[in-house]
C-alpha cells in the first residue's frame, strides 16, 4: 500500500501488530490487544492512530524534507551542535500547517471517539508511536514524547504537531544514530486514547518476568496514586507486587508472594477541568500509607498480563490504569520485554562480595553485579556536561536525556523511582548496576567520594563506603551433571531467591525462617501479639511504622513471614521446599524489636530454650501460633503445597509428641492436604531413638554443624578447638550411617543440609556410600557438590 493509498486516520480496531510500518509499534499493538483480546478480559481504551504517511505528508506539505536533511547533516558534520539540530528541526515542525484533509480526519475521528465514550469534547492520551520502536530487539521508550489530558479539537491539533516534533527530540536523534536507524527511514504515527480518570485512581507499569532475574514464573507490577507518568519516569517510589503466575488458574488462590509498600511521594492530576495541563501534588499521608491495589486487583493485573504474554508468545512490558470513577483496570500499553528475554539462558554471572566498609544507604537493585568506582553528583540536567566517564551516576532521578551520561556510567544511584522507572530500564539495556528509590542518596554521597555498589545481594542494592573485595563467578549451567541423589538448595533470603531460579536443583532442602524474621519483620512476634505490654516508646514507635497498612499487628508477622518464604518456595516449584521453623537462640530472638522484654537471659542459649522447647511453651506458644498461620497461609491460601515443614532442635519423643499436638491445633496436622513434617537430626538422642522418631516424622534433615558439635562436644564456634570439629570424624559418620539405615528401613526420606559436601569431596563420598537421598547446599556451592556426587556415584 502506498502512502496515497493509506488513509490518515485508522481506528484500533482495525489495527494487527503487524501494522508497525502503518502505526508504529505503540499502536499496532494497542490494535492487537483491542482485536484479539477483548473477548479475553483486556480492556485498552478507545481511540485511533494517525498513519506514518499522514506524518510524511504533513512533512511534505510544509516543505521540511530539504530543511530537516540539512539540519541533520550538520549535526554529523559538526557545524551544530545536537542541542542546536534537534530545537532547530522540532521549531520548524510546530510552527507547519496541518493539510487541511489531515487535520479534518483528526478532528472527525476525534468528535466519533466523543460519541462513543459519551463526552463531547473527551479528554485524551495523546503517545507518540514510532515506526522503530517497542520491537523485541530494539526498544525506543521514552524516546517520543506523551502528552496527557488533551481536551478539545484546537488542543488536540497543536498536540500532534508536539508529538510530531518529538521524534527529533535530542535523546530521539541520539538514539538513532546509535543503533543505525536512518533518521529519514522513521516516521511517527499519534496515537488518540481516551483518558482513564487515574488522576482519581491510580498507574504503574508491569513485566511478565522478573526484570532482574529472568525469572519467568512471576509478574512484577509496579503502582502509585495518579496518572503512570511518575512511575515510568521514576519520580517517586511505587508500591511493588510479584505474583506467581503458575497458581493463578485457580481462582481460590492468591498466590501474591511480594507486597512492598512504596513511598509514593506525589501524584500527578489533571490541573483543571478544562484539560492540557497536568500537575503534580503531594500525596496524602493516607495514601502513602496504604496499598495502591488491593489483592483482586493485583490478581486480576496479573492474569491479564499472563493473557497478554500468551498471545505474543514472549514476555511483555505494560502500563495499566484503573480508573478512579469506576474501578476499572485498563492496559495502556503493551510491549515486548527486551533484555531478559533476550540473556544467554545457560551462563549466568555470580558476584560475592566478601570485605566491605561501612554501608552508607540501600535501595531497589537492579542488575546482580558489583562495582567500585568514584562518585559523580549530577543534581541537575544542566550540570550533565560535567559527568566523568567511568563514575558512578549520582542523582535523584533521570529521564531519556540522560541517556548518552548513563552509557558512560560505572553504576547509577537514584533518590527516587522503582524497578520499572526510567533509570531501572535503561540500566538494564546497558548491563549496568543501578539503586533506585535510595530517598536520600544525593544527600548521603559527594562528589568524588569511592564507594561501592553492590546489587549482588537481594532486592536491595546497597551502597557501602571504600573499595570492597569481591568476586565473580561464572556458572555455566549446562556443566551440572546427573546424578542418582538429589542435589537441593539451602536458601535463607527470599529476596536473593530469584536469582538461582535457572539451577537444575531438586528443590529447597533448607529454608531458613529465622532470615525472614529478621531481616523483613524484624520484631518479636510477641511485641506483636502483647504490643500494649510495649515499655519502651522509641521501640513502639518503630513498631508502628514497620506495621503501616496492617489494621492488625499479628498481621504483619503473618503475611511478611508467608510472603517471603513464598519467593523461595516459587522457585523450587512444584518440588518439595522443606521450611525450618523458627531456630533463633534466646540471646538473638532478644535481638528483635521488642524481643529483649520476653527473653530469658541465658549463659549457653546454643543448648537452651530454642527449637521445639519453645513451641509448646507458654512462654512462646503464641508465637508459635503465628509461624504456624504464616504456613498455614503459605501452603492454602497462597497455594504452595510443595512446602515441607520441619522442626528444629527436638530432643525427645515427648517433645515431638507434644509440638505435633501443637501444630495440628493451629491448622498444621502432619497428613492433612498432603502436608509432610520433617525433624532435624542434629541432637544424639534422634539418632539413638531414629526408630521412633521415623513414626512420627515424614523424613530426617541432618544438621551436620549441630550433630558435630554435640557428638564431640565441641563448641563450634570456638577457634581454638577448631581442629577437633570435624564432619568426617569417625563418630559423627558412625551417627549419619546409622540414621541414614534407620531411616532406610522405616521408609522415610533422610538427607544434608550443610556445607561441608561442597568443602570436602571425600565426604560428599562417604554420605553416598551411605544411602543418602539428598544433599542440600548454598547455590554458589550447587555445581561444585554435583560434580563431587557424580563422580563419587560413578566410582561406586
Amino acid at each position: 500500500m502506498t502512502d496515497a493509498d493509506t488513509p490518515h486516520v485508522i481506528w484500533f480496531d482495525d489495527l494487527r501488530r503487524g501494522d508497525v510500518p502503518l502505526v508504529g509499534g505503540k499502536n499496532a499493538s494497542l490494535g492487537e490487544m483491542v482485536q484479539t483480546l477483548t473477548a479475553k478480559g483486556i480492556s485498552v481504551p478507545p481511540g485511533f492512530a494517525t498513519s506514518a504517511a499522514a506524518f510524511r505528508g504533513f512533512i511534505a506539505s510544509n516543505g521540511l524534507e530539504a530543511p530537516i536533511a540539512d539540519w541533520l547533516q550538520r549535526l554529523e558534520d559538526g557545524r551544530m551542535t545536537l542541542p542546536e539540530a534537534g530545537a532547530a528541526i522540532r521549531k520548524a515542525i510546530i510552527a507547519g500547517h496541518w493539510p487541511e484533509d489531515l487535520a479534518a480526519a483528526i478532528v472527525e475521528n476525534y468528535r466519533a471517539l466523543g460519541r462513543r465514550t459519551g463526552h463531547d469534547a473527551p479528554a485524551v492520551a495523546v503517545r507518540s508511536s514510532a515506526t522503530a520502536e517497542d520491537l523485541p530487539e530494539a526498544s525506543f521508550a521514552g524516546q517520543q514524547e506523551t502528552f496527557l489530558n488533551v481536551r478539545g479539537e484546537k488542543a488536540l491539533l497543536a498536540t500532534c504537531r508536539r508529538c510530531y516534533a518529538s521524534l527529533f527530540t535530542d535523546r530521539a536523534i541520539t538514539y538513532r544514530r546509535i543503533n543505525g536507524f536512518e533518521h529519514d527511514k522513521v516516521a511517527l504515527s499519534v496515537g488518540v486514547q481516551m483518558m482513564v480518570r487515574a488522576d482519581t485512581g491510580g498507574a504503574g507499569v508491569m513485566f511478565s518476568i522478573d526484570t532482574e532475574t529472568g525469572f519467568d514464573k512471576v509478574v512484577l507490577i509496579n503502582a502509585a496514586w495518579g496518572l503512570g507518568e511518575n512511575v515510568v519516569q521514576g519520580s517517586v517510589s511505587p508500591d511493588e507486587y510479584q505474583v506467581f503466575k503458575p497458581l493463578l488458574e485457580d481462582r481460590a488462590l492468591k498466590p501474591i508472594v511480594h507486597k512492598t509498600l512504596g513511598a509514593k511521594e506525589r501524584k500527578m492530576i489533571y490541573a483543571g477541568a478544562e484539560g492540557g495541563e497536568t500537575r503534580n501534588v503531594p500525596t496524602a499521608r493516607a495514601e502513602r500509607g496504604r496499598f495502591v491495589l488491593n489483592d483482586d486487583e493485583i490478581l486480576e493485573l496479573a492474569r491479564q498480563a499472563c493473557v497478554i504474554e500468551d498471545h505474543y508468545g514472549c514476555p511483555m512490558d505494560m502500563e495499566w490504569a484503573r480508573d478512579g470513577d469506576t474501578g476499572k483496570l485498563y492496559i495502556v500499553q503493551a510491549r515486548p520485554e527486551t533484555v531478559q528475554s533476550r540473556a544467554e539462558a545457560g551462563k549466568m554471572l555470580s558476584y560475592t562480595v566478601h570485605e566491605h566498609g561501612p554501608e552508607i544507604l540501600r535501595g531497589l537493585s537492579v542488575g546482580g553485579a558489583v562495582v567500585n568506582a568514584p562518585v559523580c553528583l549530577i543534581e541537575s540536567a544542566a550540570d550533565i556536561g560535567k559527568f566523568r566517564d567511568g563514575a558512578i551516576l549520582v542523582t535523584s532521578i533521570t529521564d531519556p536525556d540522560w541517556v548518552p551520561i548513563m552509557k558512560r556510567a560505572a553504576a547509577i544511584v537514584t533518590d527516587s523511582g522503582g524497578r520499572t522507572s526510567h533509570a531501572a530500564i535503561v540500566s538494564r539495556e546497558l548491563g549496568l548496576p543501578a539503586i533506585v528509590g535510595c530517598g536520600n542518596a544525593t544527600e548521603l554521597l559527594h562528589d568524588e567520594q569511592v564507594v561501592t555498589v553492590s546489587c549482588a545481594e537481594g532486592d536491595e542494592g546497597i551502597v557501602y563506603d571504600g573499595t570492597s573485595d569481591f568476586s565473580v563467578e561464572e556458572i555455566d549451567l549446562g556443566a551440572a551433571p546427573q546424578t542418582h541423589t538429589k542435589i537441593m538448595l539451602n536458601m535463607a533470603n527470599p529476596a536473593a531467591a530469584f536469582r538461582w531460579w535457572r539451577l537444575p536443583a531438586e528443590g529447597v532442602g533448607l529454608a531458613r525462617m529465622e532470615f525472614v524474621i529478621s531481616n523483613a519483620i524484624k520484631v518479636h512476634p510477641l511485641a506483636l501479639i502483647r504490643f500494649d505490654q510495649i515499655r519502651d516508646e522509641a521501640v513502639r514507635e518503630e513498631i508502628e511504622d514497620l506495621t503501616r497498612g496492617y489494621g492488625d499487628k499479628p498481621d504483619y508477622f503473618v503475611d511478611k513471614l508467608a510472603r517471603g518464604l513464598a519467593r523461595i518456595a516459587a522457585v523450587a516449584w512444584p518440588k518439595p521446599v522443606i521450611v525450618r521453623m523458627s531456630d533463633f537462640k534466646t540471646n538473638e530472638y532478644a535481638g528483635l524489636l521488642g524481643g529483649a522484654q520476653f527473653e530469658p537471659h541465658e549463659e549457653n542459649p546454643m543448648i537452651g530454650f530454642r527449637g521445639a522447647s519453645r513451641y509448646y511453651s507458654p512462654d512462646y506458644e503464641d508465637g508459635f501460633a503465628l509461624e504456624c498461620a504464616a504456613m498455614a497461609k503459605l501452603r492454602n491460601e497462597m497455594g504452595f503445597s510443595n512446602v515441607v515443614v520441619m522442626i528444629p532442635f527436638v530432643r525427645t519423643l515427648d517433645e515431638a509428641d507434644r509440638v505435633l499436638e501443637v501444630m495440628a491445633r493451629a491448622g498444621l496436622e502432619r497428613g492433612r492436604d498432603g502436608l509432610e513434617v520433617f525433624v532435624m537430626c542434629e541432637v544424639p538422642s534422634n539418632v539413638i531413638l531414629a526408630e521412633g522418631f521415623a513414626r512420627r516424622f515424614d523424613g530426617f534433615s541432618i544438621g551436620s554443624n549441630d550433630l558435630t558439635q554435640l557428638t564431640l562436644g565441641v563448641d563450634r564456634d570456638s577457634g581454638k578447638l577448631a581442629d577437633l570439629f570435624r564432619e568426617r570424624d569417625e563418630a559423627v559418620m558412625w551417627m549419619i550411617r546409622h540414621v541414614i539405615d534407620a531411616a532406610g528401613k522405616a521408609g522415610v526420606k533422610v538427607g544434608l543440609c550443610g556445607q561441608a559436601p561442597s568443602n570436602d569431596p571425600e565426604f560428599a563420598r562417604l554420605l553416598v556410600a551411605a544411602g543418602i537421598d539428598s544433599i542440600s547446599v548454598t547455590p554458589d556451592s550447587f555445581l561444585a557438590v554435583k560434580g563431587h556426587v557424580a563422580a563419587a556415584e560413578g566410582n561406586g
